[in-house]
């Protein structure tokens, strides 16, 4: 059982306040007429310019790049039939425990791992030939650490300092704060670091054991997150920290509290211009930030040109849709279209507090099994498979229009197949074959994936402009869970044609047919299914 659904587990045995509102239209500032456009309508929300492709992202563990079922003990080799699936996202969101890194204190190692032999250097030196953003994400305490609480407190996701440690301290989280230094003095792109700094652990485990070497600024990796939902108030006051103790986590984390902890502590210590990001916060509450941010202010100060020095550069929360609400803690019952969830509203309260910082939403999802309160039903004559494709892609769309910069869905695979525990059934992939989710996500990417978001012309149905240089696509989309449809008069200026692109189940590309206008319009019927339309040439 992997430590992240564990916790998410415990969270539906132990407390059941998660999650329950009445299910409500994301806001919207105003509404154009519902049956045409002239395209240049008020925008009902505004360009930001961020590719799709952004919206693309996936959760996932280094035996999904690595772990053959026909060769379960050759860890050194990509498993190609997952390579594929995975190629499917433009970015991946790395678990990655910290007691692989360093499984003794004092003594790092990557390739291998003398913690599952895992060889991330072959993990990540693929991303990057793939053209797969990687972020990743260094979570748990290692066995080490984890032993300095009492017996009958273990549990690797307790608070990353020793037990009995002065949590609002930064000085307090330097054993993590060195660790992130090693791993981005040897993933990041500074290829000044002192050498003399950089260590790993170089003992064979065995004969003809691969032994570890030390490198520096291999850039492989630009994003680093701190820990995991950090504020998991499920697991008691051992694992979940007040704003103002993670931030000192974070200062600790991301320069070594401004320098003061050493000259081997701290991710900007060994790469200035790595980018890193606060853990997700299982609660989205904008607050918990606000209070981080204030802590900053005291203990961090200004910068010369007056901004805040904050320790992180990416705000970063977790919200999964449904029937619910995480904001009152009221228990849900299944997911919902993601338009009619908390999502907008929540995103909204992230970017107001963000103030020009990027925003992330790490990890939404839905499940498939139809116990679990986070299922995606099935919807007129859609499969729950296909109810959660529509969603995972409304998912992409939804949270572009509010100005997240990056989105990563939970997770490539099912974490307990037929599980009904929530999050148990979430992955968009099974076996070596690619779910309908993963269908639509390969199959927009490949239609439209660097398209720049240009804002949203109408509310209902949802008719969001995409632009690539003199290129426009248009997606039109019901947000709605009950099979409805509408008409749709699009403008399309001057084009005495229109390509109609719509997505198929199975397939590596969408189906496309060309329609005539009339005067540069036509009429299209819409469904909960987004479909693409862009000008004939």
């Amino acid at each position: 059982m992997n430590i992240l659904l564990c916790y998410k587990l415990a969270a539906s045995l132990l407390i059941t306040v998660f999650f329950l509102s009445e299910c409500r239209l994301e806001p919207v500032p105003t509404k154009t007429n519902p049956t045409t456009s002239t395209g240049t309508a008020q925008l009902l929300y505004p360009a930001n310019d961020i590719p799709l492709k952004n919206m693309f992202g996936i959760n996932s563990y280094e035996w999904n790049f690595l772990e053959n079922p026909a060769a379960t003990n050759d860890r050194n080799v990509i498993y190609e039939a997952n390579m594929a699936l995975i190629k499917s996202f433009s970015s991946i969101r790395h678990y990655m425990n910290w007691n692989k890194l360093e499984n003794t204190e004092g003594d790092y190692t990557y390739n291998p791992t003398y913690n599952g032999s895992w060889n991330y250097d072959l993990i990540y030196t693929r991303c990057k030939q793939d053209g797969i953003l990687v972020l990743a994400d260094m979570k748990n305490l290692p066995v080490w650490m984890m032993n300095t609480y009492p017996p009958d407190q273990h549990n690797d996701e307790n608070v990353p300092a020793p037990y009995g440690s002065d949590r609002s301290k930064p000085a307090s989280y330097v054993a993590q704060a060195r660790t992130a230094f090693q791993f981005v003095a040897r993933y990041g792109f500074n290829t000044a670091v002192n050498r003399t700094l950089v260590k790993v652990d170089s003992r064979p485990r065995w004969s003809n054991d691969r032994i570890n070497t030390v490198k520096i600024g291999m850039g492989l990796i630009k994003y680093i997150e701190c820990n995991n939902e950090n504020d998991r108030w499920w697991k008691g006051d051992k694992a979940t920290q007040s704003p103002e103790e993670y931030a000192a986590n974070m200062s600790a984390f991301y320069d070594g509290h401004k320098g003061t902890l050493g000259a081997n502590a701290g991710v900007k210590t060994a790469d200035p211009n790595m980018i890193v990001v606060m853990g997700g916060l299982a609660t989205a509450n904008a607050d918990y930030v606000q209070r981080m941010i204030n802590w900053c202010k005291t203990n961090r100060g200004y910068k010369a040109n007056g901004k805040v020095n904050l320790c992180f550069d990416v705000i970063n929360y977790h919200l999964y849709s449904n029937n619910g609400s995480v904001l009152t803690h009221k228990t849900a019952s299944m997911g919902v279209a993601p338009e009619l969830s908390e999502a907008g509203t929540i995103s909204n309260s992230f970017i107001k507090v963000a103030n020009g910082i990027p925003v992330w939403v790490t990890e939404t999802g839905y499940d498939i099994n139809q116990q679990s309160y986070q299922h995606a039903p099935p919807v007129g004559d859609k499969s729950a498979l296909v109810t959660q494709a529509d969603w995972i892609l409304r998912s992409s769309l939804l949270y572009i229009r509010h100005g997240i910069k990056n989105l990563f869905f939970y997770q490539l695979f099912d974490a307990f197949p037929n599980n009904p525990v929530q999050y148990s059934t979430s992955g968009l992939a099974e076996g070596t074959q690619r779910r309908p989710a993963a269908d639509y996500i390969l199959q927009t990417s490949k239609l439209m994936g660097t398209y720049l978001y240009k804002g949203t012309i109408n509310a209902d149905p949802l008719v969001d402009k995409f632009q690539l240089g003199t290129k426009t696509m248009y997606v039109l989309t019901i947000p709605d869970q009950k099979n409805r449809t509408a008409n749709y008069t699009l403008d399309l200026g001057k084009a005495t044609a229109a390509i109609i692109h719509t997505l198929k189940v199975g397939a590596d590309a969408m189906e496309s047919k060309q329609v005539r206008t009339t005067g540069g319009k036509f009429k299209i019927t819409v469904t909960e299914t987004p479909v693409f339309v862009e000008a004939a040439p």
